[in-house]
């Protein structure tokens, strides 16, 4: 595929994921709104349905929208190692955009909030208590389980004597929004579960250089690094497995 297409259509796919997903944090989060206070299963539905908009859109790239997703296609072979620049410069680029749409779409909303110093986490994760090596942990397991079941599960097969072979791609992107509700439901509560390097890290930079939010409070950098690198080294961990099984019993 065309490197510079990768860049438009991962960019375009991931501004969809980060403006929907962050949109509904800021729905529950912010006080002049018709969602305030909508609780966590509003937001992890609302990142779900996220990642089914973007996926969707970015199709013709094969839908990574996530560089632990790149990672993990790379190690299990699914991508060429040329193209993977082209999908990581894309999906920050889309971090970013989608925040800055985000904080577009509720301009009014933040100018009334009373509380601008705490908008951090409508953009970006934070954790319920520090601890950066469990932390870490968390979004490993989270990322793999998410990466995992991407490469693991079966796609789609003919159908035998008339029954359908269901799989993966039976669902669409349906399935990977399931999943991602899933893992927000069961492994979210630590971290606010990035799982995506880019979800967290592009808006975190749009929130410290782009964001012109009254009273805001620091991108927190020191905690910046755990959901880059744990969704990568879960990403990895599962293209690693990926390789290691049998392709058959």
């Amino acid at each position: 595929m065309n490197p510079g297409l990768i860049v438009v259509w991962e960019l375009i796919g991931t501004a969809v994921l980060v403006l929907l997903g962050t949109g509904v944090v800021a729905n529950v989060t912010l006080t002049k709104t018709y969602g305030h206070a909508g609780g966590t299963l509003m937001v992890t539905f609302g990142w779900g349905f996220a990642v089914f908009a973007g996926a969707s859109i970015a199709n013709p790239t094969g839908a990574h929208i996530n560089p632990a997703v790149t990672l993990g296609l790379l190690i299990a072979g699914k991508v060429a190692p040329q193209l993977v620049p082209f999908y990581l410069i894309g999906q920050l680029a889309g971090g970013i955009v989608g925040a800055v749409l985000c904080w577009a779409a509720y301009k009014l909303q933040f100018d009334k909030y009373d509380d601008n110093e705490h908008t951090l986490g409508i953009f970006s994760t934070a954790p319920t208590i520090r601890s950066a090596p469990w932390n870490l942990v968390t979004e490993i397991i989270g990322t793999f389980v998410l990466v995992g079941w991407i490469l693991l599960s079966p796609p789609a097969g003919a159908a035998i004597s008339g029954v359908p072979q269901f799989g993966n791609a039976a669902l669409g992107y349906a399935g990977v929004s399931f999943v991602v509700m899933g893992i927000g439901q069961s492994l979210g509560g630590p971290t606010g579960y990035a799982i995506n390097p880019v979800r967290d890290l592009g808006p975190r930079i749009a929130y410290a250089f782009l964001l012109p939010i009254r009273g805001k409070g620091s991108p927190d950098w020191g905690y910046s690094w755990i959901p880059v690198v744990g969704p990568l080294i879960g990403g990895g961990l599962a293209g690693l497995l990926a390789v290691i099984l049998p392709k058959t019993i």
